[in-house]
C-alpha cells in the first residue's frame, strides 16, 4: 500500500508489495499504460454472464479527491524501508503527484454501467494514466480494483438464484408477486470482515429486497443513494427458544406470537424435533393461535437442520395434514395464507430447484455462506491485464499468451464494448471500436467521480429480462451466443 489504513477521514490506496517495485521495471520512455478487467470465459462454467457491481463504492471510498499527502508519503516511505530492507519506495513520483495534481490521481477509468448484465469474456472496465509522468500508476492500483471480483460474484450468484426462483414462482403460481422477497441474506455472520459483509450484502440487494445484513443496507445508503434497500421481520433464534427449556417449547412459541401480533414473524422450530413441533405444537396446541393470524401477519416456520429439500417437504406435508391446503390457478398446492415456511440452512443454487407439487408461494429461502462466502476470484475467473502501452510516442498492442494455459490469454490494444447486429454484446480489440458505439462510460478521471449511479438505476439494469422469464426464447439467445463463441468472436 502507498498509504496506510485510514485515520479519521484519510483515504488510502492499496497495492501488493510486489507492485511497489514495478515502476522501475517498465521500458524506458513509456508514457501510457492501459489495462482492463474482465471475467474470463470458461468452458463448462455454471455462469455464462455476470452482474457488474461495486466499482462506485471502491472509487468513492478509496480514490476520489486528494489521496496523496506529505504525511502519507512519509508513512509509506518508512513502512516500505522496513518491509523491503532497502530503498524501493518511489518517493519522488508520489511527491510529484502531490505537487502537480494536488494529491489527486491522474487516472481515467471507463466502465460498464453498474447493474448491467455482461456475457463473460468481455471487458468490464479499463484504466489508464492521464499524465505521461505517471504511467506506472495504472497497474499500481490493480490490487484494489481486482477486488471487484467479490461484489460482481455475489451479485451474479444472487441473480442466478433469482432466475431459478422466478421460474418456479411463475410456473407454480402464475405470477411473480413477492419475488424480490424470496431470498433472504443470512450471510453477515459467515463472512470474513465487516467490509465483506457490506460489499456482499449490497451486491445481493441489487437483486432482492430481503436481508439481515445491516452492513449491506448501510453501504447501499451511503454509496448508492438508497435510504432503505432491504427489509426483514421479527424472528426467533435458538437461544430465545431453548432458554425456556425443552419442556416449555410450546410456551416459547406462544411468547413470540404474543409479542408480535401484527406483521409476519418467523420462528425457528427445529431446536429439538421439527416434525413434533409442527404436528403437535403448531398444528395442535397452538393451532387456533396460528389460524387467528392473517396473510399480512402470517407465521413463518423455519426448519434449520437436516437435508433442506427432504426436511422442507416433510414439514409442509405435516402442516397440510394439520391446516389443510388448496389448489391455486396453476394446479399447485398452497397452505393457508396465514402460514408459510422459510428454509435457511444448506441453501445453494441446486437446492432451490424443486417443487414436489407445491407452489413456490409457500416458501421463502435464506442463504448465508453460499451467497457471501463460498466463492473466490476464480469463481468467475476475474483478471486485470495490460493490453496497450505507448513509448517514444508510439502505441503498441500487448498481450499475454501462456503456452501452459491458453485460457489465460489476454486481450490486445485499446478496447471497447458494443452491441453487434445480432444484439449481442462483444468486445472490440486493437482500438478498432467506434466511440459512438462504445458502452463503456468514463466514471472516474483525475480524482473526480463522473458518474454516480443510484441503487434504483442499478436494479433496473439488473432486472430479469422477458427472455430470461421465457426459457424458450432465452435458450435460443444462449445458442446464438454459443455459436459466436465457437466461431471465435468475443
Amino acid at each position: 500500500m502507498l498509504l496506510l489504513h485510514p485515520v479519521g477521514h484519510l483515504k488510502h490506496i492499496c497495492a501488493e508489495e510486489r507492485d511497489i517495485t514495478h515502476c522501475n521495471q517498465y521500458p524506458p520512455n513509456v508514457s501510457n499504460i492501459y489495462s482492463y478487467f474482465e471475467c474470463r470465459r470458461k468452458k463448462g462454467s455454471q455462469f455464462s454472464e455476470v452482474v457488474f457491481f461495486g466499482l462506485q463504492y471502491l472509487l468513492k471510498k478509496y480514490l476520489i479527491g486528494q489521496v496523496v499527502t506529505e504525511q502519507k508519503i512519509q508513512e509509506a516511505k518508512l513502512f516500505f524501508q522496513m518491509h523491503f530492507k532497502q530503498a524501493v519506495f518511489n518517493e519522488e513520483s508520489w511527491r510529484k503527484i502531490l505537487e502537480k495534481h494536488d494529491g489527486r490521481l491522474p487516472i481515467r477509468i471507463k466502465a460498464v454501467p453498474e447493474g448491467r448484465i455482461i456475457p463473460r469474456g468481455n471487458v468490464l472496465f479499463t484504466v489508464e494514466n492521464t499524465d505521461p509522468d505517471f504511467y506506472w500508476l495504472t497497474n499500481y492500483i490493480e490490487t484494489m480494483l481486482v477486488q471487484m471480483w467479490y461484489p460482481i460474484t455475489v451479485a451474479t450468484i444472487s441473480r442466478e438464484f433469482k432466475k431459478i426462483l422466478a421460474k418456479h414462482l411463475k410456473a407454480t403460481s402464475g405470477s411473480l408477486e413477492g419475488l424480490d422477497l424470496k431470498l433472504h441474506d443470512f450471510g453477515y455472520r459467515g463472512v470474513s470482515s465487516q467490509e465483506s459483509a457490506a460489499l456482499g450484502g449490497a451486491a445481493h440487494l441489487v437483486n432482492f429486497c430481503s436481508t439481515d445484513t445491516v452492513a449491506g443496507l448501510l453501504m447501499a445508503q451511503r454509496y448508492y443513494g438508497c435510504p432503505m434497500a432491504g427489509f426483514s421481520i421479527p424472528a426467533a433464534e435458538h437461544s430465545t427458544i431453548i432458554s425456556w427449556g425443552r419442556n416449555r417449547e410450546k410456551e416459547a412459541f406462544e411468547r413470540v406470537l404474543e409479542q408480535f401480533p401484527s406483521g409476519p414473524v418467523a420462528v425457528v422450530s427445529d431446536s429439538y424435533d421439527i416434525f413434533n413441533a409442527c404436528r403437535n405444537i403448531w398444528g395442535d396446541k397452538l393451532k387456533e393461535r396460528v389460524m387467528e393470524r392473517s396473510q399480512d401477519s402470517c407465521l413463518i416456520i423455519r426448519p434449520d437442520s437436516g437435508d433442506p429439500a427432504e426436511t422442507l417437504i416433510e414439514v409442509i406435508k405435516i402442516l397440510e395434514e394439520c391446516f389443510g391446503s388448496s389448489l391455486n390457478s396453476m394446479g399447485y398446492k398452497v397452505l393457508p395464507s396465514y402460514l408459510r415456511l422459510i428454509q435457511g440452512d444448506g441453501i445453494d443454487l441446486s437446492s432451490v430447484d424443486e417443487d414436489e407439487g407445491w407452489s413456490a408461494e409457500n416458501f421463502f429461502f435464506g442463504c448465508g455462506s453460499a451467497l457471501l462466502q463460498k466463492l473466490n476470484r476464480d469463481t468467475l475467473n476475474c483478471a486485470f491485464k495490460c493490453s496497450y502501452v505507448e513509448s517514444n510516442g508510439k502505441g503498441m498492442d500487448v498481450y499475454k499468451q501462456p503456452v501452459t494455459d491458453p485460457s489465460k490469454g489476454s486481450k490486445r490494444g485499446r478496447l471497447s464494448l458494443r452491441r453487434n447486429t445480432d444484439g449481442l454484446l462483444e468486445t472490440i480489440e486493437r482500438g478498432a471500436g467506434k466511440p459512438e458505439e462504445d458502452l463503456l462510460v468514463t466514471v472516474f478521471e483525475n480524482g473526480s467521480l463522473l458518474q454516480d449511479y443510484s441503487l434504483e438505476e442499478i436494479r433496473k439494469n439488473a432486472r430479469l429480462s422477458d427472455e430470461e422469464l421465457n426459457p424458450i426464447l432465452y435458450n435460443h439467445e444462449q445458442e446464438l451466443l454459443h455459436n459466436r463463441i465457437i466461431n471465435g468472436s468475443h
